[in-house]
């Protein structure tokens, strides 16, 4: 249901009461008002619900281990591996000829100088882990099951009251 612009405006405004949208297209603010109030009240009724509450913090344990064990168990181990492998020119022979006697002078270092590589090791797994927890938070954001719920009662809402909504809510 759009509106057709009056005779003092401009087709790039829009009076008041209504919000254009990026079509150009003005859309009635009660209507939109209407599906965000209803979205709002059936995501209050489902807040109350223990299973999909117990569904929605099994999803966040889930999405909180998944993003560590990515973060911290696949990326630093994918890169310790993928830059000396790159740096051999893809040769695993000349990877484990490089590698060797850095893994023997490491051996027969004294314990100071192992507890220090050992220490340098794990404050950049972790710097390269926590790099890449932040950036996967940002890149895949939690999904909630409330709103999946709601999403779904909304399409159905939508066709319930048709006839009362704009073409695009």
């Amino acid at each position: 249901m759009t509106t057709e612009t009056q005779g003092n405006q401009t087709p790039g405004t829009s009076g008041i009461g209504h919000r254009a949208t990026p079509k150009g297209l003005n859309i009635h603010a009660p209507e939109v008002a209407a599906y965000w109030a209803e979205r709002r009240r059936y995501l209050e009724r489902i807040r109350r619900v223990p299973e999909i509450r117990q569904r929605f913090w099994r999803a966040i344990g889930i999405y909180l281990l998944r993003r560590v064990l990515w973060s911290f168990g696949f990326f630093p181990v994918f890169l310790a591996f993928w830059i000396p492998f790159v740096l051999s020119s893809f040769n695993p022979v000349v990877m484990a000829s490089d590698l060797i006697p850095l893994l023997e002078s490491f051996v027969s270092a004294n314990p100071e100088v192992q507890a220090t590589t050992i220490s340098t090791l794990a404050i950049a797994w972790g710097s390269v882990g926590f790099f890449f927890l932040v950036f996967d938070f940002v890149l895949t954001p939690f999904k909630s099951p409330y709103q999946y719920e709601a999403d779904v009662y909304m399409r159905s809402w939508e066709q319930l009251n048709h006839d009362q909504l704009p073409e695009k809510v």
